[in-house]
């Protein structure tokens, strides 16, 4: 597991330290990720602390902090971090699946050999947790897809996933936000709004939460 292992230190310029774990992306490793920057936002000449897919950045000011020391301070606390669960939400995300909704579902269960009806029986029976939210405002990446829905990404992405839409890239599973370049593959899609910039919370979903997605409808 790779949560035991030392995570691997490279600065990134004068001022940011990336601390990185190997992959895959463990919810065990990401929830000591979220245990370290918790920590970390409190040290010294520390500004900034970004947790992203199985990696950590610290942001700093030089005056105060330098590299050498943050990371030597890192490989001391990784071991005594405990993978604490943040106090995430249960979120139910409602999905139309297939269809104009959804129109890589077939493409999905050629992949895997399971029917369209199996694909979207097994992704509803997912326990997802968000790791991050990243690449556009309120994308969450989440973990907890069954390995065998992983889908390679499409040869070709889309110039326009429609707002809302749920896809499969790869090991993850995810919902677009807004209307966006993508290669994922889109097998549904959902009522809720992810991003509302007017809203006081703008985004649906935080890192920690728990979702389940739901099937309204399936068209195959």
């Amino acid at each position: 597991m790779n949560e035991s292992r030392p995570p691997r230190l490279f600065a990134l310029g004068d001022a940011a330290l990336l601390c990185e774990l190997p992959a895959p992306a463990q919810l065990a490793v990401q929830q000591r990720i979220w245990a370290l920057a918790a920590e970390a936002v409190e040290w010294p000449g520390v500004g900034e602390v970004l947790p992203g897919m199985n990696n950590l950045t610290l942001m700093f000011d030089p005056a105060l902090a330098d590299a050498e020391s943050l990371g030597a301070r890192i490989l001391a606390q990784w071991p005594k971090l405990k993978a604490g669960a943040i106090a995430g939400r249960e979120v139910q995300i409602p999905v139309a699946y297939g269809g104009i909704d959804g129109p890589d579902l077939g493409d999905v269960a050629s992949h895997t050999g399971l029917t369209p009806d199996e694909v979207v029986r097994r992704h509803c029976a997912g326990d997802y947790v968000v790791y991050l939210l990243g690449f556009l405002p309120g994308f969450a990446f989440m973990g907890g897809l069954a390995p065998e829905l992983a889908t390679p990404r499409r040869a070709e992405p889309r110039t326009a996933v429609p707002a809302r839409s749920v896809g499969i890239g790869g090991e993850q599973t995810g919902i677009y936000p807004l209307v966006s370049p993508g290669g994922w593959n889109i097998i549904g899609r959902t009522s809720l709004e992810i991003f509302d910039p007017s809203a006081k919370e703008p985004t649906l979903l935080r890192p920690g939460d728990r979702v389940r997605f739901v099937a309204e409808s399936v068209t195959t």
